[in-house]
């Protein structure tokens, strides 16, 4: 049974979700205010948290940075604020997963199911990746460009992953949402954009400038030994 930390301050929405997550297997502890929320994530490390970003003591967003600050748990955000900015703010902060109010419980619990397996130790132990200078250590979660470690995000580098895995080969977003996510339904997202334009920055490149990571207009990206 997964151990879920619901931070949500509306009553009546944290109630539903309360006991439509129980019924679907997950143990729920809640909090009704994000200092509360951090405080319980840090001191009972659940297995992932659930976020609403409009709290009544601190912006949801300011919460994610000072909670990946000190902990990795993973974080799915859960808010009504469907406009774009916001959602690259909550990516940019740190969250896994984005989903829109009001949505179905089975929606939110496969979300969150999704999440949990790209956490879970895998089948990848072993596994050693080289494109050019880029060598990717999978079961030591690790990478370095030319000797220099690369400071990754997990979404970041399982991205990184499924593209050396099939170096030279195009890969769509679609794809990369089904497989990196775990989101077939999601083919509108922008997250992969704003994964995407993440790492190339730490790659030292740019989309207008590619050395690795190159776009394939209306078919997807791939990533090359640029020697």
């Amino acid at each position: 049974m997964s151990q879920l930390l619901l931070v949500e301050d509306d009553v009546a929405i944290r109630t539903a979700l309360v006991r439509a997550l129980s019924e679907r297997g997950h143990g729920v502890r809640t909090a009704a205010t994000g200092m509360a929320g951090l405080q319980e994530a840090v001191e009972k490390v659940p297995d992932l948290v659930v976020l609403d970003l409009g709290l009544p003591d601190i912006d949801g967003c300011t919460l994610l940075t000072m909670l990946r600050a000190v902990s990795k748990v993973p974080v799915i955000v859960a808010t009504a604020r469907d406009d774009e900015s916001e959602i690259v703010r909550a990516l940019d902060a740190g969250a896994d997963d984005y989903v829109v109010k009001p949505f179905a419980a089975d929606h939110l619990d496969a979300r969150i199911r999704a999440v949990l397996r790209r956490v879970s130790p895998g089948g990848d132990a072993g596994l050693v990746l080289r494109v050019g200078e880029l060598l990717i250590d999978v079961p030591a979660h690790s990478a370095t460009l030319a000797g220099r470690p690369l400071d990754l995000t997990r979404k970041e580098f399982d991205l990184l992953v499924h593209l050396a895995a099939r170096p030279g080969v195009v890969v769509s977003k679609r794809e990369l949402m089904a497989e990196v996510w775990r989101q077939p339904y999601g083919g509108a997202d922008k997250t992969v954009d704003v994964h995407l334009s993440w790492l190339r920055r730490k790659l030292g490149e740019t989309a207008d400038a590619p050395r690795y990571l190159h776009s394939v207009r209306g078919v997807g990206v791939k990533l090359v030994d640029p020697g």
